[in-house]
């Protein structure tokens, strides 16, 4: 038999051995990837709905505009630039104040033919295009102001009708909507449009259609219309270099802005949740590593006689830890596989298009850059968290390995003195604690990283709870974010609660015969069940504290710095929501670490010995 064929068939007979603890492997791993293949596909998933939009209206792929009518002749000039194949326009825009449903609101109109355009002709969701008297509200802006067809609204003090809602391609969905007039963006208000703004300065502006007679109506000055048109390029792709070419000289410095600018406005809200769900993978990675590490050192620990038993038959060290390792390699390319599957498959999910676009976002094509990543990290955390014991069994004594004694503790006097004068469930959760420091480290750390995580997760449910349209998300696409943060928070938690009970599965098989000896010198099964879930409680409470502060303020700002976020903006916890997330993590690490830790007291204690 060859060697590669030796060692895939032990490992997979030992891993069909014990199945629970594979599978525990398998789901450890996998909530990292499939949250960090959600983070890398996100944005492509989103892009769909834009560029059916842009199919559905033959959307432009430059759009140029100019703020007064002296310079509309450099806007018609740039018609006959190399490059342009077709266009439309130039379209007079005006600014006005939109009162529909008791609210008011800035608004950017556009006039427009009633004939269909050749490029940028937007498609109707509800209704008809514009005639004399009627008004067609961009889908994202109608949606948010609660506007339907037949709806009366009035602009500039005059009535119209709500003829057709629409969507386009040629600026992003309300409110992410660009600016034709000088305006700015930020948190929607129901007060009157541009209250406390500079004069003529529009505040978060939706978007409206009207027959070009009726725009060129409402300004008391037609000298004081914006203009814009759109363009169609012979390569699409070279957008941004059209502009660079024509922006300054034969444009005489028209603005303009390439689709490419549109569809990442028009997919923020996907970076946003993008760069949510890489922070929760790499926190998830954090946690698999304590977890894996936690599992790794149990199994080390089972399979000692195992280690002898090859070693005895004529195993080098270097086939013992190839085999090993070779169990982990095997888990962490199923868990990868699985999570590529399950992280394509919901991306979608997280990518509801707002009312501004068409269609929805369907499965993203899966990258070789993806695969690769995603499989390396798997394959990094497998390593990382088994390298070490593995080498350390692989170079174990054979004899040692076959009789598989008991490991004598370390008698530590100050340890000893201290808790001696404990109750009797204290001194041994101390003792339990101190023969294995390393993997009270691991449990520090994995609830460090849990309760950071859920720091983060209060700041940004109380932001998005308080100021829903705070930075420009409008309700539906603030339901995406919760989306997003309900996946992460189930994930983290879950994964949280699988660490906590394997530590303390561990610690119980790793403490049998102390436990037992314990017993037999007189202590009560209720006291040495105590004391092992004690030994778990003491490090959550450390872990709980510092997952506060620092933990969950530095991730929190890390985020922030990330996503240029103003954290003047935000509501950090309050004390008493603070006090409860400590506590809480406590009570629950006590009640998950219970169970197993009770099982263990009902072994009789002469088996055991």
């Amino acid at each position: 038999m060859g060697r590669i064929l030796l060692v895939g068939r032990l490992a997979v007979r030992d891993l069909r051995r014990r199945r629970i603890e594979a599978i525990l492997l398998l789901i450890a791993i996998m909530a990292a990837t499939t949250t960090l293949t959600l983070g890398l596909v996100l944005r492509d998933a989103a892009s769909d709905p834009y560029q059916s939009t842009r199919e559905a209206t033959n959307g432009p792929d430059v759009v140029a505009n100019v703020g007064r009518a002296a310079e509309l002749s450099a806007l018609k000039g740039l018609a006959g630039a190399p490059g342009v194949i077709d266009h439309s326009g130039p379209y007079p825009v005006t600014a006005a104040a939109l009162q529909a449903s008791g609210r008011t609101s800035d608004v950017q109109v556009v006039g427009r033919d009633a004939a269909p355009a050749s490029v940028d002709q937007p498609e109707l969701i509800k209704g008809g295009w514009v005639r004399d008297g009627g008004v067609v509200v961009e889908a994202a802006f109608a949606n948010a102001l609660d506007v339907r067809v037949g709806d009366p609204v009035t602009l500039h003090g005059r009535s119209f009708e709500v003829v057709g809602v629409a969507v386009t391609a040629a600026m992003p969905p309300y409110p992410k909507a660009s600016c034709y007039l000088p305006c700015m963006s930020g948190a929607v208000s129901d007060n009157p449009a541009g209250a406390g703004l500079p004069p003529g300065l529009l505040h978060n502006p939706g978007l409206v259609w009207l027959t070009q007679a009726d725009v060129r109506s409402l300004p008391p000055n037609p000298d004081s219309l914006a203009y814009v048109m759109n363009l169609k390029l012979a390569d699409p792709d070279g957008a941004q270099a059209f502009v660079d070419a024509n922006h300054g000289e034969q444009s005489g410095a028209v603005p303009m802005q390439p689709w490419e600018n549109i569809l990442e406005d028009a997919t923020e809200l996907a970076g946003d949740s993008q760069i949510l769900l890489l922070i929760g993978a790499w926190l998830l990675g954090l946690l698999a590593v304590a977890s894996l590490s936690v599992l790794v050192g149990g199994r080390m620990a089972d399979q000692t006689r195992r280690v002898g038993l090859l070693k005895a038959v004529g195993g080098t060290p270097s086939l013992v830890a190839a085999v090993l390792l070779a169990e982990y390699v095997l888990v962490a390319v199923v868990a990868a596989s699985a999570g590529l599957a399950v992280g394509s498959l919901t991306a979608p999910l997280l990518t509801e298009s707002s009312a501004g676009l068409v269609g929805s976002a369907g499965p993203p094509s899966m990258t070789m850059s993806t695969v690769g990543l995603v499989t390396a990290v798997a394959l990094g955390v497998a390593a990382l968290a088994t390298v070490v014991p593995v080498v350390r069994s692989a170079r174990s004594s054979t004899v040692d390995a076959l009789t598989d004694s008991a490991r004598p503790p370390r008698r530590i006097g100050w340890l000893i003195a201290i808790s001696a004068r404990l109750p009797v469930p204290l001194l041994l959760a101390l003792r339990v604690a101190a023969r294995r420091p390393r993997r009270v480290v691991l449990g520090v750390v994995s609830i460090v990283v849990t309760v950071s995580g859920i720091y983060v997760l209060l700041v940004l449910n109380a932001f998005l709870a308080t100021q829903p349209l705070v930075g420009g998300y409008d309700d539906a696409q603030v339901k995406v974010l919760r989306h997003v943060l309900l996946v992460w928070t189930v994930v983290l938690l879950s994964l949280a609660a699988v660490n906590a009970i394997v530590i303390t599965w561990a610690t119980v098989l790793d403490n049998r015969h102390s436990s037992a000896l314990a017993r037999a010198l007189g202590a009560a099964p209720r006291e040495v069940s105590t004391a092992l879930a004690a030994a778990q409680v003491l490090p959550a409470l450390v872990g709980a504290i510092l997952g506060v502060f620092p933990g969950g303020f530095a991730l929190f700002a890390a985020i922030n710095a990330i996503t240029g976020g103003d954290s003047d903006r935000v509501t950090l916890p309050s004390l008493w929501q603070l006090l409860a997330l400590v506590l809480g993590t406590v009570l629950v690490v006590a009640v998950l670490t219970a169970v197993p830790a009770r099982l263990s007291s009902r072994r009789p204690v002469t088996e055991t010995l």
